[in-house]
């Protein structure tokens, strides 16, 4: 039986600043999660911005058995659920581990039952009350008007170490590419950890900074006590609306220029790279067989295939493949079938997730996992968690981490300078 969530919308004057403020005070709850759109024109995105808060109850566990769990709690709530997926979680999937080094031990899988929700769209935000907390509407409505935005404040300069050192980076690249060359893989993402140790950060500022350089579509704050995401994440991982999916890999990056002539010729040499072009075809063709094991027959198409997209410090190649679900799979069962997504592995899938175990210096964790949430419909909706600083406030442990992917005509310089490009709003918010 579906739990009753009391319905009731609000006309806004200023759906900015009310948003704004929305999640200034949602960061004064425990447990949160803030999806933003930042209005960028992404196909199949439904709300502007959305906000879960409060336990009503929740399911947290590390890798074993973490999908039959899941699968389990989503059936048995049958309401909105909201949370992550760790990278880690593929040794649920395959048999694979990780011994890597984890200075931030977050759960592997994280969802809870929000007592509250939030969604606004255009100017109006509509709460969504679990009944028993249908009287807060109003106050809260009123709570959120009064709310004042925080003075912004310099924070002490956070030292950033990088776990893995330029030349430790070329030497690891030579044997990603001797793995390529003998056949093991013919695309491996690597990653690199860049952390800080014994540091405090105001996490809701860093977001806030974060999101102000990228404006992604998939922008997440998320606070599970004193664990924290902060996103500015640009890609989807997959979405679910009624039996239609939809996957959208990110594969191929380059530089923005200010000179709007220069700008516009990089984003048309992105588009006829023939590097940058083979990269994301392959994580297509991974993305098509992995969504062909629960796909109606024929019904697996590329919507679009390596269309330059343009955010405001890259451009990236991204693909959207969809395909129609059978009736009999469920939700949790179509998500670990296509977990990890295939542009934070490579391909083929294991054995290039058992390279990167091996050259990789640390653990995952959300890094390349995903945040998102399920409807009561069983609809869903999940995001690839990059571009994003993750935070322990209670080991006061920092961390981010970048990659690209690896093919043979790779130049190990260029993909390093790659890896600086994509951490650079990271390192500027921190620093």
């Amino acid at each position: 039986m579906q739990p009753q969530r009391t319905n009731i919308s609000f006309q806004l004057e200023t759906p900015i600043e009310f948003g704004e403020k929305l999640l200034v005070w949602a960061n004064l709850h425990q447990n949160v999660i803030w999806l933003d759109s930042n209005n960028y024109p992404q196909k199949y995105t439904i709300f502007d911005k959305a906000l879960a808060l409060g336990v009503a109850s929740e399911l947290s566990c590390d890798y074993n058995d973490a999908f039959d769990q899941l699968d389990h709690y989503q059936q048995q709530t049958n309401d909105y659920l909201f949370g992550y997926l760790g990278y880690d979680l593929k040794n649920d999937v395959e048999a694979l581990e990780s011994n890597n080094h984890d200075g931030l031990e977050f759960p592997d899988l994280y969802f809870f039952q929000p007592k509250k929700l939030f969604f606004i769209k255009d100017n109006r935000v509509t709460f969504l009350y679990l009944d028993a907390y249908k009287n807060d509407v109003n106050s809260d409505f009123e709570s959120i008007l009064k709310t004042n935005k925080p003075v912004k404040t310099l924070s002490p300069k956070t030292e950033i170490k990088q776990r893995i050192s330029e030349a430790a980076y070329y030497k690891k690249l030579k044997q990603v590419k001797e793995h390529i060359i003998k056949g093991d893989s013919y695309e491996i993402n690597f990653c690199m950890e860049y952390y800080a140790e014994n540091t405090k950060i105001n996490p809701l500022q860093v977001y806030q900074n974060l999101n102000a350089i990228s404006t992604p579509p998939f922008a997440t704050f998320f606070k599970n006590k004193n664990q924290y995401v902060l996103s500015a994440t640009p890609e989807r991982f997959v979405r679910k609306e009624g039996q239609k999916v939809i996957s959208q890999p990110i594969k191929g990056t380059a530089k923005r220029s200010a000179d709007k002539k220069e700008d516009k010729q990089l984003a048309l040499a992105l588009s006829k790279d023939e590097k940058e072009r083979s990269e994301n075809i392959m994580i297509v063709d991974l993305v098509r067989n992995d969504l062909s094991k629960t796909a109606t027959k024929n019904s697996v198409k590329v919507e679009e295939l390596c269309k330059v997209y343009t955010f405001k410090q890259v451009h990236q190649l991204i693909s959207t493949v969809v395909s129609e679900v059978k009736p009999n799979i469920s939700p949790v069962q179509l998500i670990k079938t296509l977990f990890p997504m295939g542009s934070m592995t490579g391909a083929p899938k294991i054995s290039t997730m058992k390279i990167i175990e091996n050259l990789e210096e640390t653990k995952r964790g959300v890094y390349s996992g995903t945040v998102g949430y399920f409807t009561p419909k069983g609809d869903f909706d999940f995001n690839v968690i990059i571009r994003s600083i993750l935070y322990n406030k209670t080991k006061k442990y920092v961390s981010y981490s970048v990659g690209g992917a690896i093919t043979a005509k790779s130049d190990p310089r260029k993909e390093y300078q790659e890896c600086l490009l994509k951490a650079s709003a990271m390192k500027r918010v921190l620093e």
